[in-house]
């Protein structure tokens, strides 16, 4: 699982000229399953988004392909964690630390 925390490097003028693809984007990734959350930071500097991929070299792609990195307009931070424990609802996500 990965968490990807983005930075905006412009004005929210600039951003917000992006947002109806960024959306869009979001959207094809919540129906592919990749995203299973996401939302802005406050302060609104950025947004997060939790992803579930095979590997980072998709994550990476997943990102490269972020209207707002074609754009130019953030940068984008990846980590990625094991997600040994959830809530309930995200147990089909839970992960086995490797051996």
């Amino acid at each position: 699982m990965f968490v990807l925390e983005l930075r905006y490097t412009v004005p929210l003028s600039t951003v917000d000229a992006h947002l109806p693809a960024h959306v869009a984007w979001l959207d094809e990734l919540y129906e592919a399953g990749v995203v299973i959350a996401s939302g802005r930071k406050n302060p609104r500097d950025g947004g997060v988004l939790i992803a579930v991929a095979p590997d980072r070299a998709r994550v990476e792609e997943i990102v490269a392909s972020d209207p707002f990195t074609r754009a130019g307009v953030c940068e984008y931070r990846v980590t990625e964690f094991c997600a040994t424990r959830t809530a309930p609802a995200l147990a089909s996500y839970q992960e086995r630390l490797p051996a």
